[in-house]
């Protein structure tokens, strides 16, 4: 029987290809020292600290993120662009948008009325259109809502990128279709059609996928959510064969500089035991590699080293908060 950091080795089967047209993958990655990366902020939210922190007491995680009034705390949904990465065009994850209407808005604490990921791609230099492939690690409004045009009244859905790929593990893909009442609420039930319907959703079950190839690699995490898809841009070569440097987009997983320390679990989370045992191993790979790490809710940093001190436990270094045509290598 499989042992619960099973989930975060590479799944052997290959990836499951959904209703896809377009070009095939470019064989091999671009020059790691062409590739440029940015941070792009979107939609920014306001959510309850307890909720946040699971079973921490407030008088620790208010010294990382002090509330307001009213106990939320001030959560970034920061997506990140790869370009060239296997010649394409590349943007992991896209925030949670402006789908919500004004009541649901509100509820959700979401700060903006405008889709603000499409302003960072403009001010970056690119559209929506550009985008060659979108990469999601799971499908929970805050992650996903972005792939979505800016709510109207009385207009129906529409999905944007309309020359992208998206590329989702297949595993939480079934979740998203048939979901477990606690998390019912995190989706958004008119995406799943919307993006099947385009003919561009490629579904993936193995450590690659048939749109970015070798240059990035998949693994899965069940902690917070059923097949959380950990994308991986594969840095050079080291020692042992082992690949070093690199991003990975830490989603969930680890939203921000807070959870790194491994006790540390969100009250959304489905099985916070897990979860740890899940960051633990995360994070001892990415530290013997020198992987960096990419944030998505952390308003004050996007991109962090590893670090361990003499007593075992994680942190962060060398911490950015932004990242405008920054390379891979840096």
């Amino acid at each position: 029987m499989p042992g619960p950091l099973s989930r975060l080795k590479p799944l052997l089967q290959g990836a499951v290809r959904h209703r896809r047209v377009g070009v095939p993958a470019l064989r091999g990655g671009s020059r790691i020292g062409a590739m440029k990366l940015w941070s792009l902020l979107g939609n920014s939210q306001k959510l309850d600290g307890g909720a946040m922190f699971g079973n921490a007491p407030r008088a620790l995680w208010e010294k990382w993120s002090p509330p307001d009034a009213q106990n939320r705390i001030e959560l970034a949904c920061r997506a990140l662009l790869a370009q060239p990465l296997n010649g394409k065009t590349v943007l992991f994850e896209t925030g949670i948008g402006a789908f919500f209407e004004p009541r649901l808005r509100e509820r959700y604490g979401v700060q903006e009325d405008r889709h603000v990921l499409l302003d960072s791609l403009a001010a970056a230099g690119f559209r929506h259109e550009d985008i060659d492939v979108v990469v999601l690690s799971h499908l929970h409004f805050d992650h996903a809502g972005g792939l979505l045009a800016p709510w109207r009244e009385g207009a129906a859905p529409e999905l944007l990128f309309p020359n992208a790929t998206y590329v989702v593990g297949a595993e939480h893909w079934h979740r998203a279709l048939q979901p477990h009442p606690r998390d019912r609420a995190s989706f958004i039930p008119e995406l799943q059609p919307l993006l099947e319907a385009s003919g561009r959703l490629e579904l993936v079950a193995g450590e690659h996928s048939e749109a970015l190839g070798e240059s990035v690699r998949f693994v899965f995490s069940d902690g917070h959510t059923p097949g959380l898809m950990l994308a991986e841009i594969v840095g050079p070569d080291g020692a042992e064969g082992r690949t070093h440097g690199g991003v990975v987009f830490c989603a969930d997983l680890i939203p921000g500089r807070p959870w790194v320390h491994v006790p540390i679990t969100m009250g959304y989370d489905r099985n916070a035991e897990l979860l740890i045992d899940e960051k633990r191993a995360f994070l001892e790979d990415k530290l013997a590699r020198d992987v960096r790490l990419f944030f998505t809710h952390d308003p004050g940093c996007a991109l962090a080293q590893v670090t361990r001190d003499g007593k075992g436990r994680f942190g962060t270094a060398h911490e950015l908060a932004e990242l405008h045509a920054h390379p891979l290598a840096a």
